[in-house]
Protein backbone atom coordinates (compact mmCIF):
# COMPACT_ATOMS: atom_id res chain seq x y z
CA UNK A 1 0.00 0.00 0.00
CA UNK A 2 1.29 3.65 0.36
CA UNK A 3 3.01 5.60 2.80
CA UNK A 4 1.82 8.46 4.33
CA UNK A 5 2.81 11.27 6.09
CA UNK A 6 0.63 13.24 8.31
CA UNK A 7 1.33 16.81 8.97
CA UNK A 8 -0.30 18.40 12.13
CA UNK A 9 -0.86 21.68 13.02
CA UNK A 10 -1.53 21.87 16.18
CA UNK A 11 -2.10 24.70 19.36
CA UNK A 12 -4.14 22.38 22.14
CA UNK A 13 -4.05 19.02 20.76
CA UNK A 14 -7.03 19.03 19.11
CA UNK A 15 -5.87 18.12 15.80
CA UNK A 16 -3.25 15.60 17.04
CA UNK A 17 -6.40 13.57 18.33
CA UNK A 18 -7.73 14.12 14.64
CA UNK A 19 -4.51 12.53 12.91
CA UNK A 20 -4.32 9.84 15.17
CA UNK A 21 -7.86 8.41 14.38
CA UNK A 22 -7.06 9.16 10.47
CA UNK A 23 -3.76 7.40 11.26
CA UNK A 24 -5.16 4.64 12.80
CA UNK A 25 -7.68 4.11 10.00
CA UNK A 26 -4.74 4.19 7.65
CA UNK A 27 -2.63 1.66 9.18
CA UNK A 28 -5.73 -0.33 9.20
CA UNK A 29 -6.47 -0.33 5.54
CA UNK A 30 -2.83 -1.07 4.95
CA UNK A 31 -1.00 2.17 4.87
CA UNK A 32 2.49 2.82 6.05
CA UNK A 33 1.79 6.47 8.21
CA UNK A 34 4.33 8.49 9.99
CA UNK A 35 3.00 11.65 12.29
CA UNK A 36 5.21 14.56 11.70
CA UNK A 37 3.99 17.39 14.76
CA UNK A 38 7.31 19.49 13.86
CA UNK A 39 7.35 18.90 9.97
CA UNK A 40 9.69 20.64 7.95
CA UNK A 41 9.87 20.22 3.89
CA UNK A 42 13.09 17.98 4.54
CA UNK A 43 11.79 15.78 6.48
CA UNK A 44 8.74 15.15 3.98
CA UNK A 45 9.16 12.56 1.08
CA UNK A 46 7.06 13.97 -2.29
CA UNK A 47 7.02 10.38 -3.31
CA UNK A 48 4.70 9.97 0.35
CA UNK A 49 0.82 11.04 0.41
CA UNK A 50 0.80 14.04 2.40
CA UNK A 51 -2.64 14.42 4.85
CA UNK A 52 -2.85 17.70 6.53
CA UNK A 53 -4.81 18.07 9.47
CA UNK A 54 -4.68 21.78 11.14
CA UNK A 55 -6.18 23.56 13.84
CA UNK A 56 -6.24 27.62 12.89
CA UNK A 57 -5.34 29.82 16.00
CA UNK A 58 -5.90 33.92 16.20
CA UNK A 59 -7.50 35.92 13.57
CA UNK A 60 -7.05 32.43 11.08
CA UNK A 61 -2.94 31.99 11.64
CA UNK A 62 -1.02 28.91 11.35
CA UNK A 63 -0.27 27.18 14.24
CA UNK A 64 2.96 27.57 15.82
CA UNK A 65 4.90 23.92 15.04
CA UNK A 66 3.42 24.51 11.57
CA UNK A 67 4.95 27.95 10.72
CA UNK A 68 7.93 26.61 9.88
CA UNK A 69 7.02 23.92 7.22
CA UNK A 70 4.24 26.76 6.03
CA UNK A 71 6.83 29.55 5.40
CA UNK A 72 9.10 27.16 3.61
CA UNK A 73 6.28 25.97 1.12
CA UNK A 74 5.94 29.73 1.06
CA UNK A 75 9.15 31.02 0.37
CA UNK A 76 11.56 28.53 -0.84
CA UNK A 77 9.83 25.42 -2.36
CA UNK A 78 10.07 24.82 -6.15
CA UNK A 79 6.51 23.62 -7.40
CA UNK A 80 6.26 20.20 -6.35
CA UNK A 81 3.26 19.03 -8.62
CA UNK A 82 4.08 14.89 -7.86
CA UNK A 83 2.69 15.54 -4.08
CA UNK A 84 -0.50 14.46 -3.69
CA UNK A 85 -2.70 15.50 -0.75
CA UNK A 86 -5.24 16.25 1.36
CA UNK A 87 -6.59 18.43 4.11
CA UNK A 88 -8.38 18.46 7.42
CA UNK A 89 -9.00 22.12 8.74
CA UNK A 90 -10.05 22.81 12.19
CA UNK A 91 -12.19 25.76 13.31
CA UNK A 92 -14.92 27.71 14.65
CA UNK A 93 -17.13 29.67 12.40
CA UNK A 94 -18.02 32.02 15.61
CA UNK A 95 -14.71 33.47 14.36
CA UNK A 96 -14.33 35.75 11.14
CA UNK A 97 -11.48 33.64 9.70
CA UNK A 98 -13.07 30.59 9.98
CA UNK A 99 -10.40 27.85 9.40
CA UNK A 100 -8.14 30.25 8.14
CA UNK A 101 -4.95 28.01 8.71
CA UNK A 102 -6.07 25.60 6.84
CA UNK A 103 -7.35 27.46 3.75
CA UNK A 104 -3.92 29.34 3.67
CA UNK A 105 -2.42 26.38 3.57
CA UNK A 106 -4.65 24.88 1.06
CA UNK A 107 -4.02 27.63 -1.27
CA UNK A 108 0.00 27.63 -0.81
CA UNK A 109 -0.48 23.89 -1.48
CA UNK A 110 -1.90 24.56 -4.72
CA UNK A 111 -0.09 27.40 -6.14
CA UNK A 112 2.67 25.20 -5.59
CA UNK A 113 0.71 23.07 -8.42
CA UNK A 114 0.02 19.88 -5.47
CA UNK A 115 -3.10 17.94 -6.09
CA UNK A 116 -5.64 17.93 -3.97
CA UNK A 117 -7.68 13.93 -4.35
CA UNK A 118 -10.55 15.78 -2.59
CA UNK A 119 -11.74 18.81 -1.38
CA UNK A 120 -10.37 19.87 1.88
CA UNK A 121 -12.92 18.97 5.13
CA UNK A 122 -13.80 22.07 7.09
CA UNK A 123 -14.56 20.63 10.69
CA UNK A 124 -16.73 23.62 13.13
CA UNK A 125 -16.63 22.97 16.58
CA UNK A 126 -19.87 24.78 17.03
CA UNK A 127 -21.15 21.93 15.62
CA UNK A 128 -19.28 18.77 17.14
CA UNK A 129 -17.71 18.15 19.29
CA UNK A 130 -15.85 15.42 18.32
CA UNK A 131 -14.00 16.55 15.21
CA UNK A 132 -12.09 13.08 14.69
CA UNK A 133 -15.74 12.01 13.45
CA UNK A 134 -16.58 13.80 10.75
CA UNK A 135 -12.59 13.58 9.93
CA UNK A 136 -13.27 9.78 9.54
CA UNK A 137 -16.00 9.71 7.45
CA UNK A 138 -14.61 11.89 4.90
CA UNK A 139 -11.46 9.89 4.65
CA UNK A 140 -13.38 7.15 4.48
CA UNK A 141 -14.53 8.65 1.24
CA UNK A 142 -12.06 9.25 -0.57
CA UNK A 143 -9.11 6.59 1.30
CA UNK A 144 -9.27 4.32 -2.00
CA UNK A 145 -7.78 7.60 -3.66
CA UNK A 146 -4.28 7.10 -1.72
Amino acid sequence: MASVDIIIGTVYGSAVLVAETLEEALVKAGHNVTLHEDAELADLDQSHFWLFVTSTTGQGDIPPNLVPLFETLREACPPIPEVRYALVALGDSSYEDFCGAGKKLDEQLQELQAQAVTDRLLVDATETLEPEVPALEWLKGWMEKI
